[in-house]
């Protein structure tokens, strides 16, 4: 992993600003100065970013990558989350109570990310002018996520699942590995070769 102070060019620029468009307008000059709380962080392919018993010290943004959330079951891992660009992952209960993390992250292919640490990130809401509003919508909306997934998982069928994802995130197929997809929406690996199977023929 490499630390560096943040440098990025405008067309990521542009793209954190679209990402923050949903919960503030902000100029370039306001995310400029946000981003001098932050720093970048790259992971290389299947470099682990959150190991057992590490405190989460980072609410990040990835802005190239995929990074995998996961626990470890008796059965194996259970994938929890998915981040590719534009996508918020932290290990909330470690990053917010300052305790070690139950939950582990890893990036599935290289990835960069914005990240702004806990104590940096307590100076912002402190000094940075729309700060405070900013973290508490974007924490909102990382828990309303949590919850539509839940009942995503308890309300529909291995089928409805996999369908519902296949069709807002298609190029996922390409570039998850099979077992953490499955993993993912719950769904025996058996079971998602034969879905996977029946909609590239068409016929899901």
């Amino acid at each position: 992993m490499i630390k560096s102070l943040l440098h990025i060019d405008e067309k990521s620029l542009k793209g954190i600003q679209q990402f923050f468009q949903p919960f503030l307008l902000m100029s370039f000059d306001e995310i400029k100065e946000l981003l001098n709380y932050c720093e970048i962080r790259h992971f290389s392919k299947k470099e682990m970013i959150v190991e057992d018993g590490m405190t989460d010290d980072y609410l990040n943004i990835v802005i190239s990558g995929l990074v995998r959330k996961f626990v470890r079951v008796k059965k194996g891992e259970e994938t929890l989350q998915l981040a590719t660009e534009g996508h918020v992952f932290t290990s909330e209960l470690s990053f917010l109570e300052r305790k070690p993390s139950g939950v582990f992250f890893q990036a599935l292919e290289p990835a960069t990310v914005i990240s702004i640490q806990y104590n940096k990130m307590n100076e912002a809401l402190e000094q940075f002018p729309q700060g405070e509003k900013l973290g508490r919508m974007i924490l909102t909306r990382m828990y309303v996520k949590k919850g539509e997934r839940i009942y995503i998982d308890a309300a529909h069928t291995a089928r409805e699942r996999f369908i519902e994802y296949v069709n807002r995130h298609p190029h996922m197929l390409a570039r998850v590995p099979q077992k953490y997809l499955a993993s993912y929406l719950q769904i025996k690996p058996e079971t998602f070769s034969r879905m996977k199977l029946l909609a590239k023929q068409g016929k899901l």
